[in-house]
């Protein structure tokens, strides 16, 4: 038998439900929000992310599905969302117009190959929010003020993280003083730390290895070395956050898993889903833009993974609707397709097939959640009329086909 490959899972029935549930909320508020949707392709250009999740990226180095193509081009699936936005946002010209602000929702699969576990999957789903031509920190509030619609009408708890990762300003200073720092306990440091402090220092702060993030406890903060700009801005963050009453923690050791990040980061984390806590993120990369041959362009999104919150989901009650049809003789069953036909223009319409008795029609009618069992007998096919039964009122009627 030929199965789906590892860490990769087919969704149907519930599943399926959560997940259209999930990407239909998020979409109706992103639009509330002034979002419209782009659709990027799944295949991508290597080079593409290594110039913007960064060659040093634990995504580039050791996760992507790459591959040279029949013509000889070096490609991958798409590790991530916003790299591709931004690839479009360049190819489409709106970097040139600099005056006017745009923003875009996506959702779709990401591809990483790494160790399948629990909310970890070799193609994942992810819903995502890029904003363009805003360099305001508004914007960055904004954002996060979405997310926190987005999971309070999913019915999600979860505990906001912030931090701030500078500009070009205030990093280089920090970075050296990192450096130092690093140096002197790199014999404590794990392999790819060590690899780290080399390629990119910031990324050690991102490291999962618990005995690394307790020597990283005294390590130089970038919260405390920003430039007076960037410092202004995070403070005005805080304000705003704490005007709406929206509870946050700061987290110095913030620094997310891609590279194009500056200034204002943020990950939105549940302690119900194991380890892997963190269930949507982002941040503003006001140079990406510039990276990927556009004009400077400053822009803030984020995504969240549809599987890491599907088991949080509170799904709304599902009412009964539409009609079940049905007959209880052969020579009815033809007479079901055009009240069918009309019916649907209005309504959802399941069709049996088959000749069955009443008990098994209303059984039917109750597996697919109908409000209406609606039967043609014997003696509704002589006059042309049809029993219907309301199965949520309990109250029963037989009308004319043309009523129906």
């Amino acid at each position: 038998m030929i199965k789906a490959l590892r860490g990769m899972k087919d969704l149907t029935f519930e599943e399926s439900e959560r997940f259209v549930h999930i990407v239909t909320t998020a979409t109706t508020i992103a639009k509330r929000y002034g979002y419209s949707y782009i659709e990027t392709p799944i295949l991508e250009e290597t080079k593409l992310f290594k110039r913007s999740v960064g060659e040093s990226s634990d995504i580039v180095g050791k996760e992507m599905y790459q591959f040279e193509d029949k013509g000889g081009n070096d490609v991958c699936m798409r590790p991530e969302g916003t790299a591709g936005v931004v690839r479009s946002f360049v190819q489409a010209k709106l970097d040139r117009r600099q005056n006017e602000k745009f923003k875009f929702y996506y959702y779709g699969p990401m591809f990483r190959y790494e160790r399948p576990q629990k909310g970890r999957l070799r193609e994942f789903h992810q819903f995502g929010c890029e904003s363009f031509g805003e360099a305001s920190v508004y914007e960055d509030f904004t954002i996060i003020q979405m997310i926190g619609d987005i999971f309070k009408a999913l019915g999600i708890g979860y505990k906001l993280k912030i931090n701030s990762l500078g500009c070009p300003e205030c990093m280089p200073p920090y970075r050296q003083n990192l450096v130092e720092f690093l140096t002197e306990c790199k014999d404590e440091l794990c392999e790819d730390c060590n690899r780290r402090i080399e390629t990119n220092p910031i990324r050690v702060l991102d490291c999962k290895n618990e005995k690394c993030q307790s020597l990283l406890v005294n390590s130089p903060k970038l919260i405390k070395n920003l430039c007076s700009s960037c410092d202004d801005d995070f403070a005005k963050l805080e304000r705003l956050l704490k005007s709406e009453n929206i509870e946050y923690e700061l987290d110095t050791n913030l620094v997310r898993g891609l590279d194009y990040y500056s200034k204002t980061a943020f990950e939105f984390v549940s302690n119900e889903i194991g380890s892997q806590s963190a269930i949507a993120g982002g941040g503003r990369y006001d140079r990406l833009v510039e990276f990927l041959d556009g004009k400077s362009t400053p822009a803030v999104g984020f995504a969240l993974g549809i599987e890491r919150i599907m088991e949080l989901v509170k799904m709304p009650e599902v009412k009964r609707s539409g009609y079940y049809l049905g007959a209880m003789d052969e020579e009815a069953i033809d007479s079901l397709f055009p009240l069918a036909s009309k019916k649907r223009d209005t309504e959802k319409v399941t069709v049996e097939y088959a000749p069955k008795k009443l008990k098994a029609h209303l059984k039917n009618a109750d597996r697919v959640n109908a409000r209406y069992c609606a039967v043609i007998g014997e003696d509704e096919f002589k006059d042309r009329t049809i029993w219907i039964k309301d199965l949520v009122e309990k109250k029963e009627v037989v009308v004319a086909w043309e009523e129906l």
